[in-house]
C-alpha cells in the first residue's frame, strides 16, 4: 500500500523555509520527510536534520502532559497535572505578580523555535492585551538588519534563485552546507552550468569552505577591512562603475577618498588575509558582471557587525553588479512580504509606552542589572515559547542566576524538558509544526507558504495559538482573535494582507511574491532609500540610540572584544551541523554525529600550549570558564578558536555551556547579540 504523502513547510529558524513532502503512515505517525521538487527554491533538497524529523516527533522523551515542578529549579523533579490546573496556576501567578508590581512585571519571552507567524508571534497578542512588558526580539537578525538597511534602505536584494545564473558567488559569513543547504543547490547549478567560481569568506574552514574554490580565512570581526580593501582596488584599477554610481549612489567622491589608504596591505595587517589574495579576489570581482554576494549572519554577530555588513553591501554598488542577472547581493527578502499581523498580535491593543526589554540581555534583565529594568519593576513572571534561553542566550552565568531566583515564576511551553523547562514552575506540552496549521514567510526566498496539520497532536499537546487564547481569556483579557482557531485566524490574516484565503493557499501551497518586473528586480528605478540612492555613508545615529560617533564609510571599526595578553584568543561559536540552536540536541542521530563539545585550535597554538589532540582544555574569560576537548585544526588562524554549538549545558563537564563566556553587551546602533565576538584564554585542564 503506497504511503500517503502530505505537503508541509519546515518551521525552523533558517532562511530556507523549505517546502516539504511528508510521508504519513497514519493520523499519528510520519515516516521520511523530503523536499518539494516542484518548489523552485527548495528544489527537492532539505537538510538531513529535517529529513529524519520522525526522530523528534516520535521521540520517547517528548512531553505529553502538563507538569508541575516538585523539586529544586533545574532538576527533573515534576509531577503530572491536568491542563485546567496548569492554566489556573499560570494565570494565578501572572495575576498575583501584576497585583504586586504592575503588569510590566510579566515578560512573555519567545523567539524562532517555529517561524510560523501564528504560533511564533501570537505571544505578542497576550502581551498587548494584558499590557505586559514588550520584547526587543533582537538575538538573531537585528545586527545584520542594521548594516543592510544602512545602505539599502530596506531588506531587499537579488532574487536568491539567480545564484544559479552567476559566474562568481561569494558566500560571506555563512556556512550553507551546514545551515542552509538550499543555497548550495543553486551554487551547484551555477558551477555546473556556468563554471562559476565559488568563494567562502569565513574565519575557519567550514564544510562550505571545504566545498569552495577559494576560502578567504579572515580574523573574526575584520571583514569590514577586507571589503574596504576590495573597494580600494576596484577604484584604483578602473573596475568601479562610475556611471552606475553617478545615477544610484550617494557620496561617491567622498567614498573614493576615504578608501585611498585602505589598501590590501592595510587590510592584511588587520584581517590576516594575504594582500595578494585580496588583490586577486577584487580583480575577479571587478571583471565579473554576474557576481553574486550571499550575505550570511556569522560576521554580523559582533560589536562591529552592522558596520561589517554595510561594508560588504557596498561592493555591488561600487561594481555596478545590481544591473546584471545573477549579480548583486542578498541578505534576506523580507521587504517583499506584506503580511498584516494585526490580528495575530492584537496590535490595536499595543501601548507604545510599555517598556521594551532586550531579549539578548535576559541575564542582566533577570538579575536586575539591565538599565531598562532598573527603571521599573523586576521581572517576576514569564511565559516562554519557542526558545531555550538557559542554553542559548548570552552570559549563561547571569541567565542561570536569574532563573534560579525564588521570586521568579516561569511557565514554559515546550516539546521536550529542555534546560529552560527544567527551571520552570509549570511546563506545558507543545505541538510540533506537523500538528498545527500555520503561515510562513522566508528570509532566503520569496515564497509565502501555508500548510495544515499533517497528523493529530499526541497526548495532551496543544499549539501555541490555543494556549495563548486560553490563557488570555482566563486572565480576563479578550480580543477577536482569541475566539478564532488557527484556520480562521490564518484566513482572516491572509485576506487582510491581500492574499488568497487559507483554503486556497493550502491548495496552492506557496505564492511567489518576489518582484516580477525587471526594473523592480534590478533597482533600475532606484534603491528603497529617501533619495533613491544607495548610501555609502551610513548614518548610524539615525538607526539607533547608540550609533553616534561611528564611522559612516566602509571601514574596520575597531570596537570588538580585542585579544590581549591575558586573553590572546578570539572565539567564534558557530552552529554545529547537526544542531539548529538546540532544536535537535535531543535526537539520537544528531547527538551521535556531533559526538561531544570540542574546541578547534590551530596546531601551532596547541603546541605552544602543550596541548595534544583530544586533550582536555579550559577556556575562560572574566565571566567564567568551561572545559572542552581539543581538536587540532589548521583551517583556522592561529589566534582564533572555534567552538561549534549550541550544545546543551549538560553536555559539558561542569554543567554549564559555552555561552557562559559570551557577552550580553549590546552592539551599536540598535542592539542584538555578539556571540562571535569573545576574547578568551586557553589552558590545559
Amino acid at each position: 500500500m503506497p504511503l500517503d504523502t502530505v505537503p508541509s513547510v519546515c518551521p525552523h529558524d533558517c532562511p530556507s523555509a523549505c517546502a516539504l513532502e511528508v510521508e504519513r503512515i497514519d493520523r499519528s505517525t510520519i515516516g521520511r520527510i523530503r523536499g518539494a521538487a516542484a518548489n523552485d527554491y527548495t528544489a527537492g533538497v532539505i537538510c538531513a536534520k529535517v529529513a529524519r524529523y520522525a526522530e523528534r516527533v516520535h521521540h520517547p522523551d517528548r512531553l505529553m502532559k502538563p507538569l508541575l515542578r516538585t523539586g529544586p529549579k533545574g532538576s527533573t523533579q515534576f509531577k503530572e497535572i491536568a491542563w485546567d490546573e496548569a492554566l489556573d496556576r499560570v494565570a494565578g501567578a501572572f495575576a498575583e505578580a501584576t497585583a504586586k508590581h504592575g503588569a510590566e512585571t510579566v515578560w512573555p519571552y519567545y523567539f524562532a523555535g517555529t517561524m510560523g507567524l501564528v504560533n511564533r508571534d501570537g505571544i505578542n497578542r497576550l502581551r498587548n492585551v494584558m499590557g505586559y512588558s514588550r520584547q526587543d526580539a533582537n538575538i538573531c537578525t537585528t545586527v545584520v538588519r542594521a548594516g543592510w538597511i544602512a545602505g539599502m534602505g530596506d531588506v531587499k536584494g537579488t532574487d536568491p534563485r539567480e545564484m544559479a545564473k552567476a559566474d562568481l558567488i561569494i558566500m560571506w559569513g555563512g556556512n550553507p552546507v551546514s545551515t542552509q543547504v538550499n543555497v548550495m543547490t543553486h551554487v551547484a547549478r551555477a558551477r555546473k552550468e556556468r563554471g562559476a567560481h565559488f568563494v567562502v569568506v569565513d574565519p575557519y574552514r567550514t564544510p562550505s569552505a571545504e566545498a569552495a574554490d577559494e576560502h578567504v580565512m579572515v580574523r573574526p570581526g575584520t571583514d569590514g577591512a577586507v571589503a574596504a580593501a576590495m573597494m580600494h582596488v576596484l577604484f584604483r584599477d578602473g573596475h568601479a562603475d562610475r556611471a552606475y554610481m553617478a545615477r544610484f549612489a550617494e557620496n561617491v567622491a567622498e567614498l573614493e577618498a576615504h578608501l585611498k589608504p585602505r589598501t590590501p596591505q592595510w587590510a592584511e595587517a588587520i584581517s590576516g588575509v594575504p594582500a595578494a589574495q585580496i588583490e586577486a579576489l577584487a580583480k575577479r570581482y571587478g571583471e565579473t558582471q554576474r557576481a553574486y554576494i550571499r550575505v550570511g549572519y556569522g560576521f554580523a554577530r559582533s560589536r562591529n557587525g552592522p558596520m561589517q555588513v554595510h561594508a560588504v553591501a557596498c561592493l555591488p554598488t561600487v561594481g555596478g553588479k545590481w544591473q546584471y542577472e545573477g549579480g548583486g547581493a542578498l541578505w534576506k527578502v523580507d521587504g517583499y512580504y506584506k503580511v498584516d499581523k494585526s490580528l495575530i498580535e492584537a496590535t490595536d491593543r499595543l501601548d507604545p509606552t510599555t517598556r521594551v526589554l532586550d531579549m539578548s540581555r535576559i541575564g542582566p534583565v533577570l538579575t536586575g542589572e539591565d538599565a531598562v529594568v532598573c527603571q521599573g519593576p523586576p521581572v517576576t513572571a514569564m511565559l516562554i515559547q519557542n526558545t531555550n534561553p538557559v542554553a542559548v542566550a548570552p552570559d549563561t552565568g547571569r541567565v542561570l542566576k536569574g532563573f534560579n531566583r525564588d521570586d521568579l515564576f516561569v511557565a514554559v511551553h515546550e516539546q521536550f524538558l529542555t534546560e529552560t523547562a527544567r527551571h520552570a514552575d509549570v511546563v506545558l506540552p507543545a505541538t510540533t509544526f506537523l500538528e498545527h496549521a500555520d503561515l510562513y514567510t522566508a528570509g532566503g526566498h520569496p515564497h509565502l507558504e501555508v500548510h495544515d496539520a499533517v497528523i493529530d497532536a499526541p497526548g495532551e499537546c496543544r499549539s501555541n495559538h490555543r494556549l495563548l487564547n486560553e490563557l488570555t481569556l482566563k486572565l480576563g483579557g479578550d480580543h477577536p482573535s482569541c475566539h478564532m482557531n488557527e484556520a480562521e485566524l490564518l484566513d482572516a490574516t491572509l485576506r487582510k494582507s491581500g492574499y488568497p484565503g487559507f483554503a486556497e493557499m493550502v491548495e496552492r501551497r506557496w505564492l511567489d511574491i518576489g518582484p516580477k518586473e525587471e526594473a523592480d528586480r534590478r533597482f533600475a528605478n532606484g534603491f528603497p532609500t529617501p533619495s533613491g540612492k544607495f548610501r555609502f555613508c551610513a548614518d548610524w545615529s539615525a538607526l539607533g540610540p547608540s550609533g553616534a560617533g561611528i564611522e559612516g564609510f566602509p571601514d574596520h571599526v575597531d570596537i570588538v572584544d580585542r585579544a590581549t595578553g591575558d586573553k590572546p584568543f578570539r572565539m567564534v561559536t558557530a552552529p554545529a551541523r547537526n544542531y539548529l540552536n538546540t532544536s535537535f540536541t535531543e535526537t539520537a542521530t544528531s547527538k551521535k554525529r556531533e559526538g561531544r563539545p570540542t574546541v578547534m585550535l590551530h596546531p601551532d597554538a596547541a603546541a605552544e600550549l602543550d596541548v595534544e589532540e583530544g586533550a582536555r582544555v579550559r577556556l575562560g574569560n572574566g565571566q567564567g570558564s568551561v572545559v572542552l576537548h581539543a581538536r587540532l585544526f589548521d583551517g583556522v588562524q592561529k589566534g582564533t578558536v572555534i567552538v561549534e554549538s549550541v550544545w546543551p549545558n549538560a553536555a559539558f563537564e561542569e554543567g554549564v555551556g559555552i555561552n557562559l563566556l559570551t557577552s550580553a553587551d549590546s552592539p551599536p546602533p540598535m542592539g542584538g547579540a555578539v556571540f562571535h565576538d569573545t576574547a578568551i584564554w586557553v589552558r590545559k585542564a
